[in-house]
């Protein structure tokens, strides 16, 4: 006896095609990062836009507002749609709920570890800043995993980064911050 796929069960496996499309695209800034990894790959529709492959509507949340990247995800996005096929590719850009460190995937940050850039250390909580008063937790270095570091500056070549330094093996780095 065969089993054939309803009308549904066919859309659900194009839907998550699309989606693997869309989660292979990297960020430009930290390209060991997909925009999977770093949460910013919201919700990817097929919709029938009158043709005969369906048109990819991907919406993504930028890591904050003005995030140059966005420009260069979107083109990513088009691109990796454009190689599988897919002549219609919309990209939309929310801004609301805004994009926290806690939507990056386990996977993401220990990447970023690997990558020599210490990982967000602790949740955002967006949200729910009223009642307790939230502490700095200590940064630890990516290179010799010691807690002896200093931040030099708040921002670093990005602005979802900080530059720090470890005290024991004195190598700079930057620490992707909790937002």
């Amino acid at each position: 006896m065969f089993l054939q796929e309803t009308p549904t069960q066919t859309k659900q496996t194009a839907e998550q095609k699309a989606w693997g499309i869309a989660a292979t695209v990297c960020d430009p800034e930290i390209p060991v990062l997909t925009i999977e990894d770093l949460g910013i790959l919201r919700n990817v529709q097929l919709f029938d836009d009158d043709g005969l492959v369906p048109a990819v509507q991907v919406t993504i949340t930028p890591t904050y507002s003005g995030c140059p990247a966005m420009d260069a995800i979107r083109d990513d996005l088009k691109t990796a749609f454009h190689k599988e096929g897919y002549p219609s590719v919309y990209v939309e850009l929310v801004l609301a709920p805004a994009w926290t460190t806690d939507w990056m995937t386990e996977h993401g940050k220990a990447k970023l570890q690997e990558y020599g850039i210490a990982p967000p250390n602790g949740r955002a909580a967006a949200g729910g800043h009223a009642g307790k008063v939230r502490l700095n937790l200590a940064v630890k270095c990516p290179q010799c995993s010691s807690l002896n570091t200093k931040e030099l500056t708040r921002f670093g070549s990005t602005s979802c980064k900080a530059l720090f330094v470890c005290q024991d093996c004195k190598e700079p780095f930057d620490y992707f911050k909790v937002l």
